[in-house]
């Protein structure tokens, strides 16, 4: 059982079946493809029908463990359901199963794809596996557990095995490269198993060939040369060009990869992946690395990009990535829509959210509610006095309004001469327009820039008592 990998929850259970003798009659093992659902079902017969056992750790040595690796034992026997599904199959199955075995402990019977079956196959099944002989055992193995009927499956001990993590296929298949004695570099060892999703059979398979192809020594450029992957930094860089905004650079990896051959497809759904890791470090914070099935490379991109940007700003480029996956299975130029949704993933990174502008608006109710209002106009007063008085006026209105006062309060200081000022400014008499031009003719020209009008002088008064809190009464 230990050299099943991924799948501890299942053989630590057959483990402890095997040693308290309580092995059920059928059991039923399902999962996807290519996670090691008929190896553990010849694991599991070894260590019923090894010598030295029933064992949870066979010996590979006696007549019993080479003739099951070999597939030659005539007390386990292999049905491929998808090539045997009729009922007159199973009818024969029934018929042998009566024989005590030949010369192990038990007759296992390893039904492979026994969703296959047709409905008469399995109503011929259904009584063999509710009263089996005690001599025969059954182990059926499926990768769509809803095409098999309620009647079989409630007959069995259901397992069900998940896909193997990433970090585990990299582990197992340095070890086989070790002992090989192939140099095989990390990065190449990730790309396999990223391609594998989940499946050792798919990885092996994968090792196994570019070690045909390139010899002892891979790196990850053949990996990727063979298979098609992307590489890991050119799937970073280019999530780091959308947390950014940085277009030109996201356009320009987005040419390399098509043109080196990449399937874009594939591209679109890793790239999701990888904004999905960043959201879960952004809201686990340091306990996400136990939760994550990324190598320590990748967990050191994602912190690095996990603080680039906001979680709503990610989640938007999830959507629009989630979108694409969905469109690029029917559209004729993948190429354009992904440098579109690209650009729209970018846009979205750097647009202002609505969680932002409340937040906003939170930080600058608080920073009011702190201050006493006295504060807060001398804050304001103080940024306009900052200002060159030329600004002041020409931002001031061209004409006063008939509903504002004739007269306006002297500037914050002058408290002595505020009852004073209203009275000179309405008896002075103000000057006609054409007085008033030539005087400031008369000013520009001897070289200094012309006085402000009094409109604008009243206005300017007028602007700054509204300010400070200083404003006169009407006359």
């Amino acid at each position: 059982m230990a050299d099943v990998v991924g799948q501890e929850h299942v053989t630590r259970t057959l483990t402890h079946a095997i040693e308290s003798g309580r092995v059920a009659h059928a059991y039923l093992f399902v999962g996807p493809r290519g996670i090691g659902k008929t190896t553990l079902s010849r694991i599991f017969a070894k260590a019923l029908n090894c010598e030295k056992g029933p064992t949870p750790a066979p010996c590979d040595e006696c007549d019993a463990c080479r003739e099951i690796m070999a597939g030659s034992s005539l007390d386990v026997i292999e049905i491929d359901a998808a090539s045997n599904n009729g009922v007159d199959n199973i009818r024969d199955l029934r018929d042998s199963i009566q024989f005590a075995p030949a010369r192990s402990r038990f007759k296992i019977y390893v039904i492979d794809e026994v969703h296959m079956l047709s409905s008469g196959a399995f109503n011929a099944l259904l009584k063999t596996l509710e009263e089996p002989p005690a001599h025969a055992k059954f182990i059926l193995a499926t990768t769509e557990i809803d095409k098999l009927p309620s009647t079989i499956i409630s007959r069995c001990q259901r397992f069900d095995l998940r896909r193997i993590p990433t970090t585990l296929i990299v582990d197992h298949l340095r070890a086989i490269a070790t002992k090989e004695g192939v140099d095989v570099d990390g990065d190449a060892l990730l790309a396999i198993a990223r391609g594998a999703d989940g499946g050792m059979r798919d990885a092996l398979g994968a090792l196994d060939q570019i070690i045909s192809f390139k010899g002892t020594k891979v790196t990850e450029e053949d990996v990727l040369a063979v298979f098609g992957l992307v590489s890991r930094t050119q799937l970073e860089g280019l999530a780091e060009a959308i947390l950014k905004g940085d277009m030109p650079k996201g356009l320009k990896i987005i040419d390399d990869l098509d043109r080196g051959g990449k399937d874009l497809r594939r591209l679109a759904v890793e790239l999701m992946e990888h904004f999905r890791n960043v959201i879960v470090r952004q809201q686990l914070g340091a306990a996400a690395a136990s939760a994550l099935d990324v190598t320590g490379e990748q967990m050191t991109a994602i912190d690095a990009q996990a603080a680039m940007a906001d979680t709503p700003r990610v989640l938007r480029v999830s959507e629009h990535l989630a979108d694409l996956e969905g469109r690029m299975r029917t559209t004729l130029s993948r190429r354009t829509l992904f440098e579109t949704v690209f650009l729209r993933c970018c846009r979205a990174t750097s647009a202002t959210t609505l969680d932002n502008i409340l937040k906003q608006i939170s930080n600058l109710k608080s920073q009011i509610s702190q201050g006493s209002p006295s504060q807060v106009s001398q804050g304001v007063a103080g940024q306009i006095s900052q200002g060159a008085p030329s600004q002041v006026v020409q931002n001031a209105p061209a004409k006063i309004p008939q509903s504002a006062p004739k007269a306006a309060a002297a500037p914050t200081g002058a408290a002595k001469n505020a009852q004073s000022v209203p009275k000179a400014v309405a008896a002075a008499e103000p000057e006609t327009p054409a007085q008033e031009a030539s005087s400031r003719m008369t000013t520009a020209s001897r070289g200094a820039p012309p006085p402000p009008s009094r409109v604008a002088q009243e206005a300017a008064k007028l602007f700054s008592g509204h300010i400070t809190g200083h404003i006169p009464p009407n006359p």
